[in-house]
Order: structure tokens, then C-alpha cells, then sequence
């Protein structure tokens, strides 16, 4: 790829920064990080000084991109986001904000000449000629905003906060026990994630202009309603979407509590009127339904959908309905009829996402992982067997993003990233990329290049497996080198071009190894067989496909040894592997992983997930009180069938924990380093503790690193720089 010199590039920051003397900085503010690279090398510091790009809004004039920036000091141990705008042909950034707290959801008001956004727990307004005026406080809500989304005219707004849950605390039975700590529950969920399911998502309805909004109209009807909306824990206000017209919302919820949700993926689309307070159910039985987007002229809906309840990575398909209003003077107030739902992607092998209408209505834009590599990709509504073209060719390296603006002449405004880069904006047309924003070019510059490859691995069974390498900087295939094999997490999910901040390829590229990512049986990218190849079988063939990618890249004459790391599930992956390897691998590091299948059955708090992957049962069955399943599927207990459970007496599940990594645990031999987040409620880090102690009590040399506020990813930035540190350490003392 083509990149501006480091010349141009420190121009533009000195440009960026003479524009900024108009503004004072405030207390706390965190500018772009002047940080030098020494040799060529990238380093974990060089890592986190890198600004993030995320949330791009096209301006309504289609001139102007607004987007936000988080920068990092390690020092202090915090990010601050603050605002800039860029010409859609690219150009000088304009700083909008020097703000000492970060300012987010940043979006245009109809007709550009305001801004509004985010700022600790509450909605600002400014003018906007160029730079940012006076700001107006719009709301005062007691819990908070957590996001939120204008109506098409910008009288109304949808805000997200939180109600009180079924967990009860001290105060809730005694106020004078305010600080008391203790949480209480007698249903499940009680926690999600992180954090202890105190309080839930609710979403509000409220019109601006009429003085500072302190409450508006819970969309669910009030709190004593314990769906959540958004859906947590990563749902958004992308769950919920403005009718153009500004008199409906769709949107999609979960509308179980307890135990029904925390075994049940069953999430539906509804439509809400705020005028009448009328709700309307769209979709029934199945898994998730999520992401609604109304047409640009309100007669389609399309979401996307997985089919199967229980299970959360089926095939994401991209649905579209008619939607039919009544007649004037035949109860027009009240809610269209939604009709003709049809999926638009029966023929389309991968998963969509992130759908975007055409300003005509007529096709739909969507991203998707295929083959190893995510594309945009664009679907007809209108045919009879609609017809999919992909819009960024695949012979392009790049992870893209769903569009957030298509100009006039069809360009796509979207962002793109690699293992080489994060996000950056883009514009595609087609199949030409063209680079809007170059937000760590001054840094990136600095790095010596380093070369990847495609390789297809044969698979025990005969398949062809995508497994990237990465080579280190100046590699020399006539010298040694150690590599790293990647075990994915998930357990579904894709090794592709993506970049990311905790895992990061290039990194470990740059200390000097050969970096192996296989795309095993489970990967999400190359259809829905391959996917399912995992779910009630994690000891079968995808553990054989890290075999036989260590096995390929052992048998380079330039290779020294394997590590094997990963996390969550890769961490299972690690634990498994160092029970049946023999001597592939030289050392292991697993972070946030499984080690007791049972134990993580019953501590977990998404139930579906254990339950499915681990006996595959349908869950048609799953929270019926007058159902029990098929013979054979397991046993019901309190109306919930836990084919997937310990204690079930389904094959696959009888199976699966027999083959626990635990059990495997007298043939450890190789060294390991268990890591764990204290936070981590997905997977208890006690799992990690069990996995170090273990490896104690066998002689395996080993280490454990808790970060007690962490969760199942390390997030803090010099908890990240910690961790970073002692993952090549380990590699370095053991690999070296």
C-alpha cells in the first residue's frame, strides 16, 4: 500500500495543530502521541500510542466526514476522544475539540449547521460553521445516556439508560444500608460479561426543544419491565432504528428474563409508535434478530437474523419485509403491518452485516467475512433471486466496513483496516481504495516492512485451510526463527485482515517471530459447514487443524520451534493441545481460557452457549415448561432442556466432558502461562487459577498473571503494556 512520507505526514499534524491554537486545550486533554520508533521496530508502547478512528457521519451535504479520535497516555493510564471533520476527498483534519473528557456519538443535525454528541452521561448540542460554538446542554437524566439516535428532523430523540434489575443490593431492603456491598438473586442472569446485572438497558423516547430533558417515555413501558433494550451486553442503538417519517421505531429485543434468557438467544423485531404507545411484534420464534433498518422510503424493513434459538453463531442472514400503513381515517396513528418476510441471502454462503440501504431503496449494502477477507458487498431487493455482487474485490488485503455514506457517483465511504494498519477512512469505487484519513502515518512510517502470505494448509480429512504467516521485518530464510501459532477464540470467528489493539499480528511479527494464523473448523469466513464442524465436537478436527498447521510450519528449514497461544476459547485450545501435543509445541500462553468444562458449564452466565456447543441440541426446546425434547436429548429441569449440561446423557455432551482439558492435565510437560481477568464473568478467571495450579502440582514451569479489574480482555492501557510485556517475556525466555 501507498503511503504519504513521514514529511507530508508531520506537515499535516504541524497544520492540524496551527489550526488548534484557536482553541485552548482543557485540563486532561491527550493530543496525538509524537512517540519515535527506534530500528525499524514496533514496540507495545508504539502500539497503544496509536490514535483510534471510529464513529465517521457523513455531513448531509455530503461534503464533510465527522469522526472521533482516542488517544492514549500510558502515563496517566487513561484515553480521551475528541472531534475532527476531513473533506470526503480527503485533505488537512480540522480538530473540532480539545477536550480534557472524551466526547462520543458525535452526529449531524438535518441540516449541518449543528453538531450534536455525548459528554459524561448527557447530550450537548453546538453550532456548527467550521468549527464547534457555544454548547447547549439537552438533558439532565438522573442514570445517564448511554447513546442515542435522532429522529429524521431532529424534534425527537431515542436515548438509552438504565433501569433497577431483579438483583437486589443492601439498599434496596434498607436504605441506611447504602454501604453495604452484596448482590442477591433468585433467577438467573445476575451477571453479564463484567459487570453484576444491577441495572438494564431501557430506551426512552423524548422531544427536543422544550427545555432540558430530565425523563422521556421508557419504550418498553416502564421499569418495572426487565427486557432490555438494547440488548446487552454489546447490543447498541443500532438495535433501533427511526421510521423515515419519524412516527415509528423499530427496533429488536429480548423479551425473556431469567433463566428463559439466559439460555435463550431468541431476540425479536418490534415496532413501536410513540405516539399511541403501541408496539407491534414483527418476528416470533427463532435466534437473533437484530440491526432493523427502514428503507429511505418506508415501505421495506430489512434486519439481520440467525434462524435457530440457542445458538449464536448460525448463519447471519439479511431479511426484508414489506410494510403496508393503514389507510387514513382506518387507524393511521397505530402501527403498519409488516409482511412478505423473505431472506434476501439464501443463496449467499457467509454471514451479512451492518446493512445499509441505497438512497433509491432499490439494493442494500452489507459487509460479510468471506474467504478469510471482509468485503462490502451490495444485494437487489427487487429480484426474484436476488443477486449478490461483491463491491471490494478480493484480492484486496483490507478488512472493510459497511458504508456510512455513498456519494452521487456511487462512491462507498467506509472505513478499512489490516493486519498492517487500523481502521482508517475510505473511499471505494470500483474496487480502486482510496485513503481519506492517514491518523498514524507519522508512527507507521517509522516501521520497518515485513511481508505475509496466503497459504492453504491440507487438512487431515483432505481440505484446504486459509492460514496466514507473517514473517518478521528483514527475514532471512536462511536463518532461524520461532513462531507463534494463533488459536483462535470464539469458538467461531475469522483470522482475517482485521487489526487489532490486544492481539496484534504485526507486533509479534516486528519481536522477531513467524506468525501462523489457521482458519480451523469454526472460522466464520468460508460457509456455514465449515463453522458448524466445532459446535459439540471442540476435541475433534479443528484441534487436528492446529496440528497440521504447526506440522507445515515446523517443516520450514528456517524455523526454530512453536509456541501455541490464544484466548477464551483459544485459551481451551492451549490447554488442550498441551495434553495431547507430544513435542509440537515448545511453549504455551493462554489468556481468559477454559480449563474445566464442567465447572465453566456451571459458572458461566450465557447459558446458551455451553448448552449448544457442548450437546448441539436445537433449543425449540429450550425454555418450554411443557416440553421436554426428543428421547435422548438430555433432561429438563425447571422447564429448561439442558441437552448441553454435565449431568446430561446426550452423546456429544457425555463426550465432551469426558475430554475436558482438565483431565488431560498428567500429560503436561510443556511450559505455560495461564493469564486471567478478575472481571471476567464469560469465563471465571478462577478457570485460570485451576490451570496454574495444576501445572504446579505436575512440575510444569508455569506463571499466572490476574488482573483483578480486567475483564476477558485487558483494557487499561498500562494493564495492556503489562500485558504485553510478559507475553514476549514468556516467549522470549522459553522460545529464545
Amino acid at each position: 500500500m501507498k503511503r504519504k512520507t513521514i514529511i507530508l505526514a508531520m506537515a499535516v499534524m504541524a497544520l492540524v495543530a496551527c489550526q488548534s491554537k484557536e482553541m485552548k486545550p482543557q485540563q486532561g486533554y491527550i493530543g496525538p502521541s509524537d512517540i519515535q520508533v527506534q530500528d525499524g521496530i514496533m514496540t507495545p508502547e508504539a502500539l497503544l500510542s496509536l490514535g483510534r478512528i471510529s464513529d465517521p457521519q457523513l455531513s448531509p451535504d455530503g461534503k464533510t466526514i465527522l469522526y472521533g479520535v482516542s488517544y492514549t497516555d500510558i502515563a496517566e493510564n487513561r484515553s480521551v476522544r475528541n472531534l475532527f471533520t476531513i473533506p470526503v476527498e480527503g485533505g488537512d483534519p480540522v480538530q473540532l475539540t480539545m477536550d480534557g473528557k472524551s466526547i462520543a456519538s458525535a452526529k449531524w443535525a438535518p441540516d449541518g449547521k449543528s453538531i450534536f454528541f455525548l459528554q459524561g452521561g448527557q447530550l450537548y448540542k453546538a453550532a456548527y460553521n467550521g468549527k464547534l460554538g457555544k454548547r447547549e446542554q439537552l438533558t439532565d437524566v438522573a442514570k445517564g445516556i448511554d447513546d442515542y439516535l435522532l429522529s429524521p428532523d431532529a424534534s425527537q430523540i431515542i436515548y438509552v439508560s438504565t433501569v433497577h434489575s431483579a438483583v437486589e443490593v443492601p439498599s434496596d431492603t434498607d436504605p441506611l444500608l447504602d454501604k453495604a456491598e452484596a448482590y442477591a438473586t433468585e433467577d438467573l442472569m445476575y451477571r453479564h460479561w463484567d459487570h453484576w446485572r444491577t441495572d438494564i438497558n431501557h430506551s426512552y423516547v423524548a422531544s427536543l426543544g422544550n427545555g432540558i430533558i430530565q425523563e422521556g417515555m421508557d419504550i418498553l413501558g416502564g421499569p418495572d419491565v426487565l427486557f432490555e433494550l438494547p440488548n446487552g451486553p454489546f447490543g447498541d442503538v443500532a438495535d433501533l432504528c427511526w421510521s423515515p417519517d419519524g412516527r415509528y421505531i423499530a427496533y429488536s429485543c429480548k423479551a425473556l428474563t431469567g433463566k428463559q434468557y439466559a439460555f435463550s438467544t431468541n431476540t425479536c423485531i418490534f415496532i413501536y409508535c410513540p405516539l399511541t404507545g403501541e408496539t407491534t411484534q414483527v418476528t416470533f420464534k427463532g435466534g437473533y434478530d437484530t440491526h432493523p433498518v427502514w428503507s429511505p422510503d418506508g415501505s421495506r424493513l430489512a434486519w439481520l437474523s440467525m434462524e435457530r434459538d440457542g445458538y449464536e453463531a448460525d448463519k447471519v442472514r439479511l431479511m426484508v419485509a414489506d410494510v403496508e400503513y393503514a389507510p387514513a381515517g382506518e387507524g393511521q396513528a397505530g402501527n403498519p403491518r409488516v409482511d412478505n418476510i423473505r431472506d434476501l441471502t439464501a443463496s449467499f454462503k457467509y454471514n451479512a452485516d451492518g446493512p445499509v440501504w441505497a438512497a433509491d431503496g432499490k439494493s442494500i449494502f452489507f459487509a460479510a467475512l468471506a474467504e478469510g477477507l471482509q468485503g462490502v458487498f451490495n444485494v437487489v431487493v427487487e429480484a426474484d433471486e436476488p443477486a449478490i455482487f461483491r463491491l471490494t474485490a478480493d484480492n484486496l488485503w483490507f478488512d472493510f466496513g459497511s458504508p456510512f455514506g455513498i456519494l452521487q457517483d456511487g462512491t462507498l465511504l467506509t472505513t478499512y483496516a489490516s493486519m498492517d494498519f487500523p481502521t482508517e477512512l475510505a473511499a471505494v469505487n470500483d474496487n480502486a481504495v482510496r485513503q481519506i484519513t492517514f491518523e498514524n502515518e507519522h508512527i507507521l512510517s517509522q516501521l520497518d516492512k515485513h511481508e505475509t502470505e496466503a497459504r492453504y494448509v491440507k487438512t487431515v480429512d483432505g481440505e484446504d485451510m486459509l492460514t496466514w504467516v507473517l514473517f518478521p521485518p528483514q527475514f532471512d530464510p536462511t536463518k532461524e526463527y520461532p513462531a507463534i501459532e494463533i488459536c483462535l477464540g470464539g469458538p467461531q470467528g475469522t483470522l482475517s485482515q482485521g487489526w487489532s489493539y490486544r492481539w496484534n499480528y504485526l507486533l509479534m511479527a516486528h519481536q522477531g517471530y513467524v506468525v501462523v494464523l489457521p482458519n480451523r473448523r469454526g472460522t466464520t469466513a468460508f460457509g456455514q459447514p465449515w463453522c458448524e464442524e466445532i459446535s459439540g465436537d471442540y476435541i475433534g478436527l479443528n484441534m487436528q487443524d492446529y496440528l497440521s498447521a504447526a506440522r507445515m510450519i515446523k517443516a520450514e528449514p528456517y524455523i526454530s520451534g512453536v509456541a501455541a497461544c490464544g484466548a477464551s476459547y483459544g485459551g481451551y485450545s492451549v490447554y488442550y493441545l498441551a495434553g495431547i501435543h507430544g513435542d509440537m509445541y515448545d511453549c504455551f500462553i493462554a489468556h481468559a481460557g477454559i480449563f474445566n468444562e464442567e465447572h465453566m458449564y456451571m459458572t458461566t452466565e450465557e447459558m446458551w452457549f455451553p448448552n449448544w456447543d457442548n450437546g448441539g441440541i436445537p433449543m425449540e426446546y429450550a425454555y418450554a415448561p411443557d416440553q421436554t425434547g426428543p428421547a435422548g436429548d438430555g433432561v429438563t429441569f425447571g422447564g429448561l432442556q439442558q441437552a448441553g449440561s454435565p449431568w446430561s446423557n446426550k452423546a456429544a455432551a457425555v463426550r465432551h466432558y469426558a475430554n475436558s482439558p482438565h483431565k488431560l492435565v498428567q500429560n503436561w510437560h510443556t511450559p505455560i502461562l495461564c493469564i486471567h481477568g478478575g472481571s471476567d464473568f464469560r469465563v471465571p478467571y478462577d478457570e485460570g487459577m485451576a490451570a496454574f495450579n495444576s501445572a504446579q502440582m505436575m512440575g510444569v514451569p508455569s506463571k499466572l498473571i490476574v488482573f483483578p479489574n480486567e475483564n476477558h480482555w485487558i483494557l487499561k492501557p498500562q494493564n495492556a503494556l503489562y500485558w504485553h510485556r510478559s507475553y514476549f517475556g514468556w516467549l522470549e525466555r522459553w522460545m529464545k
